[in-house]
């Protein structure tokens, strides 16, 4: 006889992760009817205030000026992995993008159209095309849902979430309904954050001083036509979120990038405000090569690879991450950059083969016990290499460490240079050995996701080693921008409409004269002063600062806790996400106890995974795969799993 269970869940967030979650349910009961192992009795509430599919972020109405950080071949909603359940719909987006190609939605507008039109697979699509994917491949796979499954979208705010007593929760929304479900899915993605002391203290100096001030934000979500057309603005941060800050307040102006073929120059619409840009390197994110894949071809991880860190599972070691993954990985990116260098530039190096034969002895990990390995390269280096053709990592992230500039031209003319380099070396691609040296980095990067995972490093090496030193600098070299974005700010330094502080700048409000002020201790001249400032950030990902209601709530009961790790002065600290026990991921209580039915998917894991915010990856066929690149889609299987088990 046919068993049939009737189970309820809801899931709070309705962005990728949320969704990702949705389409493991309905693949699940797909999978489970097809089998004939009994039908699923499923209800699904969907719980968020912006629209299912592209959530807060991807919104498909945002600028189309806003691009993804990745490639069209790179992301997707929907997992590849043949031993998880079939999907029920949907595809990667590059697939969609095909798809829309030969055969367009009549959903779709005019401007998604025209996007279409030209966009390849190694193009950077707009976020709001992503989203429109996103919202597509949602509406698609709740038109497939299985039978006995059924779906309710509520488009407002989940305020509480409490245990009933009898095994089920009872979810609080904004609209003051109450849903009863047997599971809660806690997919929040980006939430709105309490700013740090200083940051409050520059919001309420504006308050008092009539000045405007822009704090952390979805880019989507600020209203760029309040900062004023001719004036200064002062933008903090130089990542990713200010390319969106730049391009909105100069292309979004009516302003005009124009191409001769090798230079490109700005035509100002003159309603653009003129934009002093500050961050600690004092340099924007390098920007990304141009390559067919999303790993370089050329670039194979030869020391950070399994087998090398298969020791440690055996032994049951935790390894450190200063101690035992980064020689690894440092020697990864010095084989990668000086391979390339002799294959590209065979002139670099006298007598190429009998260089690398000795590079590879000096970086191999078996044998240098009485002698540093970083010294025997050295050795070698000196021999062979000329100190114009020699990789200096830190240097690379910080391009202007050492230097002082005589005034704030002489620095903006720093600054353009190191733009123009960046993006012919871009261009270049596998042929450029920084590129390459920053590709292998980018390898152990994806590589490091699955090793660091759920406890795989120390505590006290996740704090002052991956977190502390190591996520800025691989972040600064490897997550950078399309290289038309270093073009084009070079092109608007040129103009006169961006110029910089420079590094390590100090921020502060001069009362007297009504304005934020900055400077550089590199830079002489005096501070530059702007009566609007923007935060060019996301808002924080620390679950302690949320200012979500859900998860304030939640905090409040006791229900989840932050985890605390401990330092190397055995001191603890409260870390960015939730303590969680895995798999799937459950929050751990105030008391320690784990409520069952409670699960957790996305960013708020940021204390057992790295690099939660990075979209699943599709498969590239003939190139390296590696599992952290549909982690996410597994975890979102493995929640979906023990749902359907209640």
């Amino acid at each position: 006889m046919e068993k049939t269970q009737s189970i309820r869940t809801a899931i709070i967030g309705a962005g990728p992760r949320g969704t990702s979650v949705l389409e493991r349910l309905l693949a699940r009961c797909a999978a489970q009817s097809a089998s004939g192992a009994g039908t699923v009795r499923l209800h699904i509430d969907v719980i968020d205030p912006f629209p299912a599919g592209p959530g807060h972020v991807w919104q498909p109405q945002q600028s189309r000026l806003f691009l993804m950080n990745t490639q069209s071949f790179y992301p997707t909603l929907i997992p590849e992995d043949p031993d998880l359940a079939p999907p029920v719909a949907g595809t990667t987006f590059d697939q969609w993008r095909a798809r829309q190609q030969r055969d367009p939605s009549p959903s779709l507008a005019e401007d998604e159209l025209a996007e279409l039109a030209v966009l390849g697979p190694n193009d950077f699509p707009s976020r709001a095309l992503y989203g429109r994917y996103l919202r597509s491949t949602l509406e698609e796979l709740a038109s497939k849902a299985p039978d006995g499954v059924t779906i309710d979208f509520h488009e407002t705010s989940a305020q509480s979430v409490r245990p009933a007593g009898d095994g089920t929760f009872d979810v609080g929304l904004a609209t003051g309904e109450t849903l009863s479900t047997n599971a809660v899915v806690l997919a929040l993605g980006h939430v709105p954050s309490r700013l740090n002391p200083e940051q409050r203290e520059l919001q309420a100096s504006a308050k008092r001083l009539g000045l405007q001030y822009f704090p952390p934000a979805v880019p989507a979500d600020v209203d760029w036509s309040l900062v004023p057309a001719g004036e200064p603005v002062l933008v903090r941060g130089m990542g990713l979120n200010f390319f969106d800050t730049m391009v909105q307040l100069t292309e979004g102006r009516g302003g005009k990038f124009v191409s001769n073929g090798t230079v490109l120059r700005y035509e100002p619409s003159g309603q653009e405000p003129r934009i002093i840009a500050a961050s600690r390197r004092g340099t924007p994110y390098r920007a990304k090569a141009a390559l067919n894949g999303y790993y370089p071809a050329s670039v194979t991880l030869r020391y950070f690879t399994e087998a090398a860190l298969e020791p440690f599972r055996t032994a049951g070691i935790r390894p450190a991450f200063d101690h035992d993954f980064w020689p690894l990985l440092h020697r990864d990116a010095l084989w990668a950059y000086y391979s390339t260098l002799v294959r590209s530039q065979p002139n670099a190096v006298p007598d190429p083969a009998a260089f690398l034969g000795a590079l590879d002895e000096a970086l191999h990990p078996h044998a240098h016990s009485a002698v540093n390995w970083e010294d025997s390269v050295e050795s070698v280096l000196a021999v062979h290499v000329g100190p114009r053709h020699r990789l200096d990592l830190p240097a690379l992230a910080a391009p202007l460490a050492g230097r002082s500039f005589a005034s704030r031209a002489e620095l903006d003319a720093a600054v353009v240079d190191y733009l123009l380099d960046d993006a012919r070396r871009s261009a270049l691609g596998e042929d450029d050995p920084v590129k390459m040296a920053i590709g292998a980095l980018h390898h152990g990067r994806a590589a490091l996701k699955t090793a660091v995972a759920d406890g795989g490093i120390t505590d006290e090496s996740w704090v002052a080693g991956l977190r502390g030193w190591f996520e800025s600098f691989v972040e600064g070299l490897a997550s950078g921008p399309p290289a038309l974005r270093s073009e084009q700010l070079a092109a608007l330094a040129r103009a006169g409409v961006v110029s910089f502080v420079g590094p390590d700048p100090k921020f502060a409000v001069d009362r007297k004269n009504g304005a934020f002020t900055a400077s550089s201790p590199w830079v002489a001249g005096a501070p530059v002063a702007a009566r609007t400032m923007v935060e060019a950030l996301a808002p924080g990902n620390r679950v302690s600062a949320s200012d979500s209601p859900v998860l304030e709530q939640l905090l409040a009961d006791g229900l989840v806790r932050p985890r605390l790790m401990m330092t190397v002065e055995g001191a603890p600290v409260q870390s960015t996400g939730l303590d969680v026990v895995p798999h799937p991921y459950r929050p751990v209580a105030a008391n320690g106890s784990v409520t069952g039915g409670l699960y957790v998917l996305g960013l708020q894991l940021s204390s057992v995974q790295w690099g939660t915010a990075i979209a699943a990856e599709a498969v590239q066929p003939g190139g390296p795969n590696y599992r952290s690149g549909q982690r996410t889609l597994r975890d979102a299987d493995e929640i979906a799993g023990a749902i359907l088990a209640l």
